[in-house]
């Protein structure tokens, strides 16, 4: 007969919290977004400090894996990462094993053997961080796949527009330009419906997505439609992506002529986004990029303070609008 075995309680391991990443809007509730914009308006207030490090993420590291150009995001993500006092590994495509051959899974068990704690990754492939996420023990952020998601995107717009404007609930933005591939347009339409916003989007019918509508939005071919919006936001062509020989505008010069936003197209007081990188003279004028009314570099700093918000609530899930005083706190 076989001995009964018994297991004291106290002997069981403890159990871990299970990881939480960052893949796509559809991963947050609004209730998650308004913690995540109010932890960022928290550190944004610590940022005006002289002293702008906090020990928030002391003894934590934080990996950015990058296999396509950036410079906004792999900055504000670096940066975000050592003002919180974690430790960083920045890791490009470009002189890395990948130009070997290596392949996405065996980078990411690599990385995976120095037991990070978040790994940030922007990859040209759809479902890339889905991959790190499901072979690595670290809690994963998309820095944007290919032209399906870039959550962290879409969050920094958020926080720029309620900043600016006082709300969300109820804005009218325009996205005008390439939305067929662009990954901040879907990222985009998901948080400003999932807040409430009125979504119209703006663009050659060959750049907008066949049934894109179901996701909440308005669809126009007339730059016109822009007129009674309360924020533009405006996207590049993103040749990079188009499939090569296709032609989808009979040139930029047309397509300047009839999409491009220019002052004559805005009314007084209208703001305008941009995520960058800009072309100017193709989809937006100069002087529309210049004006009082752009909210551009705004943007960029947003995306440091959002991005700070990420890594805090992934690693701790720490309670809406953390003080300053507490944050500054040496544990």
């Amino acid at each position: 007969m076989t001995p009964e075995i018994t297991i004291m309680r106290e002997e069981l391991p403890p159990m871990r919290p299970p990881r939480r990443h960052l893949l796509s809007i559809e991963d947050l509730t609004r209730d998650d977004v308004e913690r995540l914009l109010a932890t960022a308006r928290s550190f944004d207030q610590a940022s005006q400090r002289e002293l702008k490090k906090l020990p928030t993420l002391r003894g934590r590291t934080v990996v950015n894996l990058f296999f396509e150009s950036s410079t906004r995001t792999s900055s504000s993500f670096e940066l975000a990462a050592k003002r919180l006092s974690a430790d960083v590994m920045s890791i490009k495509a470009a002189g890395s094993s990948v130009d070997k051959g290596e392949s996405l899974k065996d980078t990411a068990l690599t990385l995976n053997a120095y037991d990070p704690d978040v790994i940030v990754i922007r990859h040209a492939a759809i479902g890339a961080p889905q991959l790190v996420a499901a072979v690595t023990g670290a809690h994963v952020v998309n820095a944007g796949d290919g032209k399906h998601q870039h959550p962290t995107q879409a969050l920094l717009d958020l926080y720029t527009i309620q900043q600016e404007l006082g709300r969300i609930e109820g804005v009218h933005v325009a996205i005008v330009g390439d939305v067929l591939h662009s990954r901040v347009a879907r990222s985009d339409i998901q948080a400003l419906v999932l807040c409430g916003a009125r979504v119209t989007l703006v663009g050659p019918p060959t750049l907008i997505p066949r049934g894109i509508e179901a996701m909440g939005c308005e669809v126009s071919a007339d730059i016109g439609a822009i007129a009674d919006a309360d924020v533009v936001y405006v996207l590049r062509m993103q040749r990079e992506r188009m499939l090569e020989g296709a032609n989808y505008v009979p040139s930029l010069r047309e397509y300047t002529a009839r999409w491009g936003v220019t002052p004559e197209r805005l009314r007084p007081g209208q703001k305008v986004m941009h995520p960058g990188p800009m072309n100017r003279g193709v989809e937006i004028d100069p002087r529309v990029a210049d004006s009082p009314d752009a909210l551009i570099e705004a943007q960029v700093r947003a995306g440091l303070v959002v991005r700070m918000a990420v890594l805090y609530d992934l690693l701790t899930h720490g309670p809406v609008g953390v003080p300053v005083e507490a944050a500054m706190e040496v544990a």
